[in-house]
Formats: structure tokens, sequence, C-alpha cells
């Protein structure tokens, strides 16, 4: 499988494309988006897209989300398509917009012109410690992920986390009635009150690889007031799926680096937990193939036509992330999400990365 063509939409003195063009000349990098996809004529000339909207100088709006053009590139991608009369699968890195009204559209597009869309993050497909499924059709009652960074942005890959596991559930996904963030004393205060199951939160934690200490030299679970003292802006947004479903999902930047999932099911005694594995810091740069399992699916789908996982997943995530974008917009109240009635069944087999 050859990259042939190549459309940069900002090159920062890091900037990769340049030199990896020279050193590869079946690659060219091309000033347009319709001159990568046609290879300079007239009509679509690759057979897969990727787009990765992410990365350059973007502005952010009132809301504090970055505009990542993922949808300007999106509808650039099928002018091509409609003007060629033919499209071929397209692979979106990460959520699908900001704008909510932007990514339906985008999935409403990719069923009008039949094309494979698949998009997302590379926490569903990556290595598991311990190397487990959810069990499809297993009766769940509370889902919950502890994990790291900002908002609009790791938010989604905790998300994700939490998404590809729910989804096989019993009666497969049936979309989500509301969400309510919870941010910094707000946050302490659920916690405290048990509005999210704490003992779902020790056992994500008891996954975690990065967990920091509460006082040096001890590894002991730290407790409520050494986490306060060690996360310095929490963030969690709790949310109704429609059959009833609770689902959770923790920011907490400074006590954990990684990704970490864990359930209540019926018939299991202790929750279902697992550590959703990327290779962290300062690990990352020397192992750079956490991404290898995303870039599998994704050529996966290329040669075959056939998404691995459904993209009403990431549909779902994108808008989950939008709407805990404007529950924090809104002061912290809940966000009723009529427009996330999004129902789906995922595909029966396991799409993560085993060793």
């Amino acid at each position: 499988m050859d990259l042939v063509a190549l459309y940069v939409d900002q090159a920062g003195e890091n900037d990769l494309s340049r030199g990896r063009a020279r050193r590869f000349p079946s690659m060219r990098i091309y000033p347009t988006i319709a001159e990568a996809l046609t290879l300079g004529t007239n009509q679509l000339a690759v057979d897969g897209v990727v787009l990765v909207g992410e990365h350059g100088n973007y502005p952010r709006n009132e809301k504090g989300q970055t505009r990542y053009p993922r949808h300007e590139f999106f509808e650039q991608i099928v002018r091509v398509f409609r003007d060629s009369r033919r499209s071929v699968p397209v692979f979106n890195d990460k959520h699908l917009s900001w704008n909510w009204d932007w990514a339906r559209q985008m999935y409403d597009q990719s069923r009008e012109l039949d094309f494979p869309l698949m998009a997302g993050s590379s926490l569903p497909v990556t290595w598991r410690i311990p190397s487990v499924e959810m069990p499809l059709g297993a009766v769940i009652r509370e889902a919950l992920c502890v994990c790291y960074g900002g908002v609009d942005s790791y938010d989604f890959h905790g998300l994700e986390t939490i998404q590809c596991m729910v989804e096989r559930r019993q009666g497969g996904e049936t979309g989500v009635q509301w969400l309510q963030a919870y941010r910094g004393e707000r946050f302490w205060q659920a916690c405290q009150d048990g509005v999210w199951p704490r003992d779902l939160m020790t056992a994500a934690l008891c996954r975690s690889h990065t967990l920091a200490s509460g006082r040096p030299g001890f590894h002991a679970l730290p407790s409520l007031e050494d986490m306060r003292r060690l996360v310095q802006d929490p963030v969690a947004y709790r949310y109704r799926h429609h059959d009833g479903l609770f689902s959770t999902m923790l920011l907490m930047d400074g006590l954990v680096r990684d990704f970490n999932f864990a359930a209540s099911i019926d018939g299991r005694q202790d929750p279902f937990s697992t550590q959703l594995y990327l290779p962290m810091p300062p690990a990352r740069t020397s192992l750079a193939s956490f991404f290898s399992p995303l870039v599998h699916h994704m050529e996966r789908m290329f040669l075959t036509g056939k998404p691995s996982y459904p993209v009403e997943r990431t549909l779902l995530t994108t808008g989950l992330t939008a709407a805990g974008v404007e529950s924090l917009f809104r002061n912290q109240a809940r966000y009723e999400t009529p427009h996330l009635a999004i129902a789906y069944h995922p595909r029966p087999e396991s799409t993560f990365w085993r060793t």
C-alpha cells in the first residue's frame, strides 16, 4: 500500500512532510486537497483517503473548542467524489468535528454517497492490560473511565474508551439522553457525594501503571485528600444512556497518565476492569508503534471496503465531547441531548490489538 499524495495545510518548524517527499519520490505534495485526490488530474485517482485535521495553529471559540478544519477538509473530499461520480473509503482521525451539526452532516454524506467511513481514537484498538474483551451481550449497570488530559481533546479519548466497551452490552447502543459535567470543587463534591461509584473509580485506578503516590515512598492508593492535592483541574462527564446505563468519564491530570476502564456487570461480584494501554511518556518517544493498531484497521478498510467497527461509535462520542464542552460552558448544568439518540450494534468480533 503506497502513500502517493499529500496535502499539508500548515507546515511548522518540525514538519516531516517535506523531508519525506524528498526521500520517497512516489509521494508528492499537492497545493490543494482536490489535486491530491486526483493526482493533478480531473478525476479521483486514489483508493483511500486519510483525513488528519488536528496539527497546526487554529483559532478557539468562546467555549474553548479548537476549530480544527476536519469538516472543511471533508467537504473538499466529498466535492471530488461528487465531481468524479465515484467514491473511496475515508478514515477521519479522532472525532468528526468540534461542531455537532457538521459532524452529523459528515456522517449523512457518507451514507448518501455510500462510501465506507471510519473515525476515532487509537484507544479502542490498542493493547489492553489485562487482554480482555467486554462479553458480548453483558448486562452493564455502570461504566467509568479514569484518564488524563484536557477538555475538547483527551476527553474524547476517554469517551471512546468507554464506548468501545459499553456498546457490546445487551441490546447494543441506545444513545444518550443527557450529560452533566463537573469541574473543580464541584467535581470533588460530586465524588464525595457518590454521584459516580467509588468502587469503580478504585477498580479503574488500580489498573493504572502511572498512578501518582500520595506520599513519596508509599505506593498505596491515594486518598481523596491526596487526589485533591495532586489533581489541579479535575473534570467529569456523567451521562445517561436511553436504556438506563450510566457512564462517567473522569479527567484526573496529575493522578494518572493512562486510560483505565471499569464497569459493574450482572453476574460478576467484582468490577470488570482493564487498562487500554498506550506507551506513556517518556516511553512514547521511543515506542510510537501505538498507532500501528489504528493504521492496521485503516488499511484493512481500504483493502476490503468494510469498516472494522461502526462509525456510529465516533458519531456518538463526537456528540458527547461537544455536550461536555456545552455543559461546562453552561456553568456545569445538565445538558439534554435528544440529538444523540444514536442506536447501533457493534461487530461481534474484537478489534483490539493482542500480543
